[in-house]
């Protein structure tokens, strides 16, 4: 091997070492600003609503219901907007025979509409309370998670709106897999040190658990001006912080749990279906591969020189810090290599089926991304 031969090779594996050391460096800053929710002492009695969209969600429901009615005396009123149901969603939620709970019909879905945000959205006309907590069927909320997330918005220069990723639940080999790289791509690629809550480019929230003020949601125009986007918590996020309000993104691990998807399939039209809003834009897509390829594949598919081993022991130093923080076990850090190129791959398979015009399908309804 020549002398250029050798000088380029040792730039590819110093590029490895940059970029499998880049997520282990931001994950330990990160762990520290993107903090979990204190034990706190309510000062403020403003009470909340909780509002739960729920399409043939009767398996899910009552589950829901029960961890939320457990939460006690701040929760004023709970929401379920029981849309175009096939199944016996509302009866189920009734049958729980609390004063707080709430049925709502939804509506016909309206034309350039998201399901679910059309959903919120007639939620959020109906509630009657200061802070409005979104969250999906599938949540199981902690029995202190309302007072800690009121705790926290009431306290000083608290942002309008908080969100956080609950524990995932995974069982299928596809759901360990992969379910746990969202918080991967929050602790290792969000510079959070550098966020004072107005950027609208480092916004981050999940959808399943979003607590916002509803002066703020009103006055931004809620998920009315999110009408038509897939990845409503993070449109919902950034629409508030062009609207001039402060959003935090938490970890959410010991507020709540929710097993987003029962099966591999639904786990792939899950991730299909926010993908072009996300990772799988014509932009994002080339850096995202770079990014995490670099990382988290070709470490492990390169000769075992010094520096490639240093960069296999930092892509799997962050992945281990990642599952313990947010209880995801060691086999979904172990076997990151095969998690992450299937990730990429559904990224590709989304951004190609973007360019070839194909709509995605979610809960029995199409959508044109």
């Amino acid at each position: 091997m020549s002398h250029d031969d050798l000088r380029r090779k040792k730039e590819r594996e110093y590029l490895l070492c940059g970029l499998a050391f880049l997520p282990l460096l931001l994950c330990l800053t990160n762990l520290r600003v993107l903090a979990r929710a204190p034990a706190a002492t309510i000062k403020s009695q403003d009470g909340v609503s909780v509002l739960i969209p729920a399409r043939n969600e009767a398996t899910q429901i009552i589950p829901a219901l029960e961890s939320v009615l457990a939460n006690g005396t701040l929760v004023k009123e709970i929401l379920v907007l029981d849309d175009n149901s096939d199944d016996d969603t509302a009866d189920r939620a009734l049958s729980l025979g609390d004063d707080r709970i709430r049925i709502l019909r939804g509506t016909q879905l309206l034309e350039g509409w998201c399901g679910k945000n059309h959903a919120c959205a007639q939620l959020a006309r109906a509630a009657t309370q200061p802070w409005l907590l979104f969250i999906d069927a599938d949540v199981r909320l902690t029995t202190d998670a309302v007072n800690r997330l009121v705790a926290l918005g009431d306290s000083p220069n608290a942002p309008a709106l908080l969100s956080g990723v609950p524990r995932q639940i995974t069982a299928t080999w596809l759901e360990w897999l992969l379910l746990p790289l969202i918080n991967v791509l929050l602790f290792g690629y969000l510079p959070l040190a550098l966020d004072n809550g107005r950027s609208a480019g480092l916004a981050a929230a999940c959808g399943q658990l979003v607590m916002v003020r509803a002066q703020a949601y009103r006055e931004s125009g809620g998920h009315g001006a999110i009408r038509g986007r897939l990845h409503d918590g993070l449109a919902l996020a950034r629409h508030l912080r062009r609207h001039g309000y402060r959003t935090r993104l938490i970890d959410a691990t010991d507020l709540a749990q929710c097993r987003m998807y029962r099966s591999g399939s639904e786990v792939y039209a899950g991730l299909m279906k926010n993908a072009v809003e996300g990772m799988a834009g014509p932009v994002a897509l080339p850096i995202w591969t770079v990014l995490l390829a670099g990382a988290h594949i070709l470490p492990f598919l390169c000769r075992g020189t010094a520096l490639v081993w240093m960069a296999r022991m930092a892509s799997l130093a962050f992945r281990l810090i990642v599952a313990l923080r947010c209880h995801q076990g060691l086999r979904t850090a172990l076997l990151s290599p095969i998690g992450v190129f299937l990730l990429l791959w559904i990224q590709f398979h989304a951004r190609l089926r973007h360019l070839l015009g194909r709509p995605v399908s979610w809960k029995g309804r199409i959508y044109d991304t």
